[in-house]
């Protein structure tokens, strides 16, 4: 998809100045510095002496999961123990200790907080730096590298979870906006990532690109009342209470209340826009943590890994090697290159930069 130019805004050429200074304060010859060493990975494991890998990831359910899963056999494999921090936001974290103490070496995000955080200074290494070191990137698609800071490794289609006893079901991403779903539509509140998505999808339907703004303020102006929920899970109630009957929502979460018998489906916007999870690696890490999360990266690109999470939460990999859960699977979802071509990863870098305006404008909108 090409994507538009756009004229950055005063804020964003003084942050860009302070940036710049900033790189060039860290092109000095820090030799003494650990996080100097060349480090590399070849997918081996080697014994990391009891070394600490500091970490941010999703807790709850997830992190028992990916602890059973994954982490544990980690330790035991690479003689390391896992420093595990759940408590998100990421993004003040970084800011506060600064891109050369990183608070995490690697960590786990969803794209708009990973971009802010990658505007605001030198964090991370890029992604062919992280390519050259992780032997499962390799099997990617192309789309797992397009935050440009990190390696997305799961993704979900943005979709309209709707109730099939409410009528006909949407064909179109304006079915959103019929008569019949007034005030019966769902979506959420401006500091949801899949509001952030849905402004940039609606701008696409109703304007030239996802960079028009003012036709999604007016398009979404005409979508009122909806109902704003701050949580997927909450949406989910609500679909489920019959309180909404067509909502902004994500594949395999909302398929899950079709699982339980819930009368709903899924309809993916024709767009194909895509919720990802990514991983990044500390720049400036020290060389052992560096070392270990590269291969902590690697084991999580491992079909082994993705076949297992897809089947426990129902996200689609991107390794191309790995399968799609059945569930999945019987709704017709197939991990080729043909049905992962049109899948796009709306452009974060553009959000953040307007996302004061944008949010200032929604919650009026919304009335919040």
């Amino acid at each position: 998809m090409t994507r538009k130019l756009y004229t950055p805004t005063r804020r964003a050429l003084l942050k860009g100045g302070a940036t710049l200074g900033a790189a060039s304060l860290l092109s000095a010859p820090f030799v003494n510095h650990a996080w100097a060493q060349d480090v590399t990975y070849d997918g081996e494991v080697f014994d990391a002496g009891g070394a600490v890998l500091n970490i941010g990831e999703w807790g709850g359910g997830w992190e028992e999961f990916v602890r059973k899963a994954l982490t544990d056999q980690f330790e035991t494999d690479f003689n390391c123990r896992i420093n595990w921090d759940s408590s998100f936001p990421w993004f003040p974290k970084f800011v506060t200790q600064g891109p050369q103490n990183p608070v995490y070496d690697i960590c786990n995000w969803n794209l708009p907080n990973l971009t802010q955080t990658k505007q605001a200074g030198d964090f991370f290494l890029t992604v062919d730096e992280v390519r050259e070191n992780v032997p499962n990137a390799a099997d990617c698609w192309d789309f797992a590298f397009a935050s440009g800071a990190g390696i997305t490794w799961a993704y979900m289609p943005y979709v309209y979870a709707y109730r099939t006893d409410a009528g006909e079901a949407p064909t179109d991403f304006r079915a959103f906006w019929a008569e019949r779903y007034a005030n019966k539509r769902g979506t959420y509140g401006t500091e949801n990532g899949l509001m952030h998505a849905f402004f940039m999808a609606t701008a696409q339907e109703f304007g030239a690109d996802q960079y028009d703004m003012q036709a999604a303020f007016k398009a979404l102006e005409d979508a009122m009342p909806m109902k704003v929920s701050e949580f997927t899970f909450n949406m989910l109630s609500l679909i489920e209470r019959g309180e909404v009957d067509i909502a902004v929502h994500i594949e395999g979460e909302a398929l899950s209340l079709k699982r339980k018998g819930v009368p709903m489906d899924v309809w993916m916007w024709d767009s194909k826009p895509i919720l990802t999870q990514t991983k990044t690696i500390s720049r400036y890490s020290d060389p052992m943590q560096k070392k270990l999360a590269f291969a902590l990266m690697n084991r999580t690109l491992s079909p082994e890994f993705l076949n297992a999470f897809g089947d426990e939460f129902l996200w689609r990999p991107t390794n191309a090697n790995a399968s799609i859960t059945a569930p999945l699977a019987e709704e017709g979802v197939q991990n080729t290159a043909e049905a992962v071509n049109e899948f796009w990863v709306p452009d974060w870098d553009f959000f953040v930069e307007n996302k004061l305006e944008i949010t200032d404008r929604l919650n009026r909108i919304f009335g919040l």
